[in-house]
């Protein structure tokens, strides 16, 4: 996944940097908060207990976008959408870890390791030595 985004025009919400629609950043957020409220951790049942509810619209969360703010809303998401647009996406970033001994989905800190090891990697690439490129 490739992430583009104006520093200029940084967004506060992390989700609005990752997901390009909100619809994709209105699920993410009720994934985290689903698996907050189960101590940072879920079992491959309960992600697709998750996504079976998405899929066919008994999900309930509150949306904090301005028509719905404070409301309680039926969220609706294709499931096999959520696997590839929002589960492994997020799998791939660091955002999630999932043991496959335990089967269990975690909350991981890896994005934020990453995010520093390419802060590091490009500061490496400015201070390379300046090689001449020869003229014919």
């Amino acid at each position: 996944m490739v992430i583009l985004y104006d520093r200029y025009n940084l967004p506060e919400d992390i989700y609005e940097v990752i997901f390009s629609t909100k619809q994709q950043e209105i699920v993410a957020k009720l994934l985290i908060k689903y698996m907050k409220e189960n101590s940072s951790e879920i079992g491959k049942t309960e992600m697709s207990l998750f996504a079976t509810q998405l899929h066919e619209g008994e999900l309930i969360g509150e949306i904090d976008e301005p028509p719905y703010k404070g409301k309680k809303v039926k969220i609706s998401y294709n499931k096999r959408q959520f696997y590839d647009r929002i589960l492994t996406p997020m799998k791939s970033m660091g955002l999630i870890d999932y043991d496959l001994y335990s089967k269990k989905y975690r909350i991981s800190n890896k994005f934020n390791k990453d995010m520093m090891r390419i802060g590091l990697m490009w500061l490496q690439e400015v201070q390379k030595p300046v090689y001449k490129l020869e003229k014919k």
